[in-house]
């Protein structure tokens, strides 16, 4: 029998470089109440949202993600040649194929990069970081950039009460790379597809074609969410979650400087904080205030308002959290860049 040889990589990896792009178009609350019968003050109460960042025309999945990663890139002191592999977590890019990351990664400059997207919806990124560290160790790729985008709007019903004030657009990349010391820890992932229909798109494909596609029109087929069981589910079961994470990463509550979740629900965040027994010191991550829920795009837009803020410092110990659709779930230790 023939003897492969295997490859080798790096003994460790870590985030490089972040970078984001958010919308130019600010969306306050009281530019979505008419439409869902609602109010201001119910949207905070339910989910701390005030403002929501939505994209323009020309600000397309591929415009912000390689703008994103042109900040992360340059923060990396990388050029887009050096990047091997380029990993597209996403929900509402709308060609089933080819996958966007094809594009960026041409767009970027990249050498002939391996490029792909991943559907795992809010969890995408932090899938995303997981996929980009093991290939970093195990000698796939060397450099990966890894970028979450969304641009929800496309799929988002604007009269419906339970979605249309929660979701937003935007994209946030980073680059992995090797380290001489471990700065990305070993995720914690799952699914529970038993709740498969709590967060989905509302119809079928099959089901529109051949109808014209007009945003807003409830043709395309929307996002839908059951948000009591989601919250119920969130609250309790990722505090779980996160604290395997930290286990799993050897890093105590006391050890850790910055709290990064998926930026879902402002109670959920609290929700979460809570259970986790959180001490005071650490920095929570609350950009869902101003930004709405972007899904995959969540997590690096908050960390890098919480760097830009100075609630966030290079070498702080974080602990991200993300979940959504399917239902999956995904979660790790990394030291910010």
């Amino acid at each position: 029998m023939a003897r492969i040889t295997a490859a080798t990589g790096a003994a460790h990896s870590r985030i490089l470089g972040l970078g984001a792009y958010r919308p130019v178009r600010v969306v306050p609350n009281a530019d979505v109440v008419d439409a869902i019968d609602s109010s201001d003050e119910w949207i905070q109460q339910r989910s701390g949202i005030k403002t929501r960042r939505w994209a323009g025309p020309e600000e397309s999945v591929q415009m912000m993600s390689v703008e994103a990663s042109r900040i992360a890139l340059e923060r990396a002191g990388l050029d887009a040649r050096q990047i091997d592999c380029v990993v597209v977590a996403t929900v509402s890019h709308l060609l089933q194929t080819p996958a966007v990351a094809t594009a960026i990664a041409h767009e970027l400059g990249t050498d002939q990069a391996a490029a792909f997207d991943i559907s795992a919806a809010c969890s995408g990124f932090c899938h995303g970081i997981s996929l980009a560290s093991d290939f970093v160790r195990a000698g796939s790729a060397r450099y990966v950039l890894v970028i979450g985008v969304e641009r929800l709007t496309d799929i988002l019903d604007l009269t419906d009460r339970g979605t249309a004030f929660i979701f937003a657009d935007g994209a946030g990349a980073a680059v992995v790379g090797p380290s001489d010391t471990p700065g990305i820890g070993p995720v914690v992932w799952g699914s529970d597809g038993e709740q498969f229909d709590l967060i989905r798109q509302r119809e079928d494909w099959r089901d529109v074609v051949g109808s014209p596609e007009v945003p807003g029109s409830g043709v395309m087929p929307h996002l839908v969410m059951q948000g009591n069981p989601v919250f119920r589910w969130a609250s309790f079961a990722m505090a779980k979650v996160g604290q395997q994470a930290l286990d799993r990463a050897g890093i105590t509550l006391d050890e850790l400087d910055v709290f990064v979740p998926h930026q879902a629900n402002m109670r959920i965040i609290d929700a979460m904080a809570r259970s986790m027994k959180l001490p005071s010191t650490v920095r929570i991550a609350r950009d869902i205030a101003d930004q709405g829920n972007t899904s995959a795009a969540s997590i690096p837009l908050a960390l890098d308002r919480m760097m830009a803020e100075g609630e966030a410092k290079s070498g702080d110990t974080a602990l991200l959290i993300a979940f959504g659709a399917g239902l999956s779930y995904a979660a790790q230790v990394v030291t910010v860049p």
